[in-house]
């Protein structure tokens, strides 16, 4: 049966992307003073992984860079030799070399051959003594390659493999030949067996098998060490046997690997050679075209198979492990999955059109009489809990945690600090937050240019924090947070803060109205004006005014505010509120004349009926409304659609007060219909963008109610056109 490859391709693609984050996570935080072993070995083993995982699939590029890579970092964990910065600066360009081969496969990007050789170079520089050389495409335990080693003294193990592709024991022998000796023996069809001499303890064995095999698979046997004088005499026995036969995989007349990358994926003799072989003869006979037949090695390695003695331990059978196996390691093997994100949309969508079905149901069976139909209410009770059970369960399937964008910064926190000349520590707080994952990758380009500007502007120099009293490293925090149906993100410093007189002065000079009675809060959003810069020179990390306006855009896009805090030499704190997910939200129903209006709860403060004293005419500029002592400016939704209301008077309707980019005002309508959860349609995608309008929802009744743009309406409404108001 052949088997097509490369439809594990793209499982091999994020997984290898998964363990060089995590080792870009575990590199920026050891401590290269005094490291954790336990650190040392997981960084260990995803570059292990990664190498493995090239190898398999035949990724030459990288997996020779991760067997140069895999080399000094098993030194260094073994004690052999010592951590230092120079290693991390030169493990994290690794990481970046391997990042950038990985998307010339997966993507087909370029990949600078010269920045390759460079850090492969640098690597073996750094490996000092290690005889560090390309990755040969023959086994690891091939005899031409072998070094004359002691194993008395050593362990050895019998390996009863599973039912696996040659090349699939090829590369496990590959690995295990690092830790000592390796022989393999065929069995029947398919299976093997490996006898492992070596001073590495059995969990370290199954650890490498686990990597290409369920262990509780396989069958392991400890057999009795060997003295110097038998392990001498069995490896000239089998170097005698490999020299002789290659393996069954080459042919010794002319001993060529088989080309990296093509059938063979620089194991084997090309796909067709080998059917050919195997062809030839009847597969008992010729060992399937792998092997030469067991007889023939037995023989010639002078090898005599006697019945293991009592006394030998045995430490797992087979068939015991399939007794014993926990039902949590059954379920564990499965407790995930991969699913592209179109089936996850396609399934929101579904739920989303289930809960408009059900509030329909709903809607037509409360003019039933509950008497009559008592237990078909029930059963649309029952439907409604389910389905709304059934909502966020969907719904939490697109929730990811905020450490997925966290975990991008501490490397560039670290690369910039070191450009600048500055020390900064940081620090991140409630990684595990959920946001849905349309907005996690929205937010990963403003918190970026956040974060930039936090060590650009915002921490100073070491010798200027020493004179104003601080630390030499400054602090810059990350934080997200549930508060209510929202998330706030803050990105806060310990820095020089906010210079107002030169915002101030800058802003003038860019023609911006500004006052010198305007509040801080109003100043601090002066930045996020188109062009708006405070900085003396244009470098590669900032100054050209292009990036605050295009964060505020962004967010305030995704329903999101902004909202800066600052205090002159301790800091700035920039936080970002976003609704928890873009499909679902909780919204109050309004009435505007004969149109219904769904406002999103998270800009509404209050609601209120004025009293007539409250609301005030001001000549040409509209009317405000005085709400415990502060005058707010009231935008009549009606004008704002072209509606006839029902009520023309504030005092007749109701006002509702709303807040977003730190402004507040009152949004006058007829009545209050209710409170309910709505399924967000994209209306621009089936119909065009309307202003003031981020949305459309399906009522119970079938009908079509539009979701309010609450930020666009402040902004477009004639009060808030002129300053004045405020002044007021």
């Amino acid at each position: 049966m052949t088997i097509d490859i490369s439809q594990f391709y793209q499982v091999f693609f994020d997984e290898a992307e998964e363990l060089l984050a995590e080792m870009e996570r575990l590199l920026l935080a050891v401590d290269v003073a005094s490291p954790d072993v336990e650190d040392l070995n997981a960084i260990f083993r995803t570059a292990h992984s990664v190498k493995g995982g090239a190898s398999t699939f035949g990724v030459t590029d990288m997996s020779e860079i991760t067997h140069v890579l895999e080399t000094l970092l098993d030194r260094i964990r073994k004690g052999e030799m010592a951590l230092t910065g120079e290693h991390v600066d030169a493990f994290l360009a690794a990481k970046d070399i391997l990042k950038m081969q990985l998307d010339g496969h997966r993507l087909g990007s370029a990949v600078d051959q010269d920045a390759v050789g460079d850090v492969r170079m640098m690597l073996q520089s750094l490996a000092q003594d290690v005889p560090v050389v390309a990755l040969a495409p023959v086994a690891a335990f091939n005899a031409a390659d072998a070094k004359v080693v002691d194993h008395s003294g050593g362990r050895r193990y019998r390996l009863e493999l599973p039912a696996m592709a040659h090349r699939e024991v090829q590369a496990l022998g590959e690995e295990l030949g690092l830790m000592g000796h390796v022989s393999i023996t065929p069995l029947d069809k398919d299976r093997n067996a490996m006898v492992v001499t070596t001073h590495e303890s059995l969990d370290d064995i199954i650890a490498i098998c686990s990597f290409v095999l369920n262990p509780d698979e396989m069958g392991v046997t400890e057999l009795p060490a060997l003295d110097a004088a038998q392990a001498h005499k069995e490896k000239t026995a089998r170097d005698q046997v490999e020299n002789d036969l290659g393996y069954g995989f080459f042919d010794t007349a002319d001993l060529k690997p088989a080309t990296a990358g093509g059938d063979g994926y620089g194991f084997f003799q090309p796909l067709d050679e080998i059917r050919a072989n195997a062809a030839a003869s009847s597969e008992d006979a010729q060992g399937y075209g792998f092997f030469q037949p067991v007889e023939q090695i037995r023989a010639a390695a002078g090898i005599v198979i006697e019945t293991p003695p009592e006394e030998e331990k045995k430490v797992v059978k087979k068939e015991e492990k399939e007794k014993d196996k926990a039902p949590a390691h059954a379920g564990a093997e499965s407790s995930s999955i991969r699913v592209s994100i179109e089936k996850v949309d396609q399934l929101i969508n579904l739920v989303g059109e289930l809960v408009i079905t059900q509030a329909m149901i709903e809607q037509r069976v409360d003019t039933l009489d509950p008497m009559v139909h008592q237990r078909l209410l029930a059963s649309v009770g029952q439907l409604t809990r389910n389905t709304r059970d059934l909502q966020e369960a969907v719904m939490s399937i697109r929730m990811m945690p905020m450490d997925f964008v966290f975990s991008r910064f501490p490397r560039m926190v670290r690369d910039l600090a070191h450009k600048l000349g500055k020390k900064v520590d940081f620090i991140t707080n409630g990684a595990a937050t959920e946001l849905d994952k349309g907005l996690i990758e929205r937010i990963v380009d403003p918190l970026t240019h956040l974060v930039r500007n936090s060590i650009d502007h915002g921490i100073e120099m070491p010798e200027v924090r020493r004179a104003g009293g601080k630390s030499d490293a400054g602090r810059l925090f990350l934080s997200a947070s549930h508060q209510g149906g929202n998330i706030i993100i803050e990105v806060s410093d310990d820095g020089g803060g906010l210079n107002r007189e030169r915002i101030l002065a800058k802003a003038q000079q860019n023609g911006l109205a500004v006052s010198d009675t305007m509040s801080d809060a109003e100043v601090w959003q002066l930045i996020f004006a188109p062009g708006f810069s405070t900085a003396d020179v244009v470098t590669d990390v900032s100054g050209r005014g292009v990036g605050m306006d295009v964060v505020k855009r962004n967010i305030t896009a995704m329903g999101g505010v902004v909202d800066i805090r600052s205090a002159k030499g301790f800091g700035t704190t920039i936080s970002i509120s976003l609704p928890l997910t873009l499909a679902i939200l909780d919204g109050m129903s309004i009435r505007v004349g004969d149109e219904v209006y769904i406002l999103p709860l998270g800009f509404v403060i209050e609601s209120l009926q004025p009293a007539p004293e409250d609301v005030k005419e001001i000549s040409g500029k509209g009317r405000v409304i005085k709400v415990r002592g502060e005058y707010l400016p009231l935008v009549p939704l009606y004008q704002m659609f072209d509606i006839t209301p029902r009520f023309d008077d504030p005092c007749q309707g109701i006002v509702i007060i709303v807040e977003t980019d730190g402004r507040k005002a009152g949004l006058f309508v007829d009545e209050l219909v209710g409170q309910q959860q709505v399924v967000v349609k994209n209306l621009e995608s089936n119909y065009r963008k309307v202003a003031g309008i981020s949305g459309a929802t399906i009522l119970g009744d079938g009908g079509v109610s539009l979701i309010l743009d609450v930020a666009a309406l402040i902004r477009s409404s004639r009060q808030l056109a002129d300053e004045s108001i405020f002044s007021s």
